[in-house]
């Protein structure tokens, strides 16, 4: 009786298979080293009716073949249409004419449906990121009185309205008005608001102290007697504040009493500077009452080339 040897596997080969007959070149998947294990590609008819492979090469015949299906398709319904037009039938509104060419979008129409799927995007995860669907932005281009800027299209405020919002309130906004036209400067408070550069102008029509620079004396709408200089400061600011500033956005119109013709024009600070300046020199004036006719008058320099607002 023979000795029967024990069975092993052979060691797993590490070079690839020669290749050979019929092997698939580029084998999609791999159920293991051999390239004759790769499943066929499967099989369509192409437009002579013919079983051909899904490989790369077919592809035109096989693309050819489902156009001549649509199209065949297409022939025997437009066959059916006529057939019931001719008897006489009511067609339904079901059947679609397959003569009708299907209306395609256009470019410009995906470009703003594109367009608005991304703005949508960026303010909901602005309202993720930081709470808020502008991500922080509270300028003039978030209002929608920027893009009608119109009469009546704001507030109206009487001068009694327009002084609650000078910012001694911090629960209401800061606002300030140039001859008639209100905006909204609480994006810098620390300008416009209490102990502020600019307080003077807040909560009021002070367009006249934009042309003259006597903030604390021209705190007033009435531009009688200004000089073309002054004028053209005025002018300046009001482009500025409705065209050119993104922080200050429009608010309304404050409505102001008529300015009686026959009243003063408000006098210039240097000239009211003069004045107190001569009655503290007069001997016949007390030291006392110069001292108090004095309020410390100031004109802060060219009023056009203010940089902080």
């Amino acid at each position: 009786m023979s000795e029967e040897k024990e069975f092993t596997l052979p060691p797993p080969r590490k070079g690839a298979f020669p290749p050979t007959i019929g092997a698939n070149p580029n084998p999609t998947s791999r159920l293991g080293d051999d390239p004759e294990l790769e499943p066929p590609l499967p099989k369509v008819k192409d437009s002579y009716g013919r079983m051909i492979s899904t490989k790369k090469a077919n592809m035109p015949f096989i693309k050819y073949g489902k156009w001549k299906e649509e199209q065949a398709e297409i022939e025997e319904r437009r066959k059916r249409r006529a057939e019931k037009r001719k008897r006489g039938e009511e067609l339904s509104d079901w059947e679609d004419d397959p003569d009708q060419k299907k209306e395609e979008e256009s470019a410009l129409v995906v470009f703003f449906k594109t367009l608005f799927v991304l703005i949508v995007i960026f303010t909901l995860s602005g309202k993720f990121v930081t709470g808020s669907l502008t991500w922080g932005y509270q300028g003039k281009w978030v209002q929608w009185r920027t893009y009608w800027p119109f009469e009546g299209s704001g507030n109206l405020f009487t001068e009694q309205m327009l002084a609650k919002y000078d910012g001694s309130n911090p629960s209401l906004p800061i606002y300030l008005a140039i001859d008639g036209d209100v905006y909204d400067v609480s994006s810098n408070r620390r300008t416009y608001g209490p102990g502020g550069s600019y307080h003077l102008m807040a909560g009021i029509d002070a367009a006249r102290s934009f042309g003259t620079g006597c903030f604390r004396d021209h705190r007033t709408h009435d531009l009688r007697g200004l000089d073309e200089d002054e004028a053209k400061s005025v002018q300046h600011w009001k482009t500025f504040f409705k065209q050119k500033s993104d922080k200050y956005p429009f608010v309304g119109k404050v409505i102001h009493p008529p300015i009686d013709p026959k009243s003063p024009i408000p006098k210039h600070c240097k000239a009211q500077e003069g004045e107190n300046a001569n009655v503290q020199s007069d001997p016949h004036v007390g030291a006392g009452a110069g001292a108090g006719g004095h309020h410390g008058h100031e004109k802060q320099g060219p009023s056009n080339k203010r940089s902080d607002l």
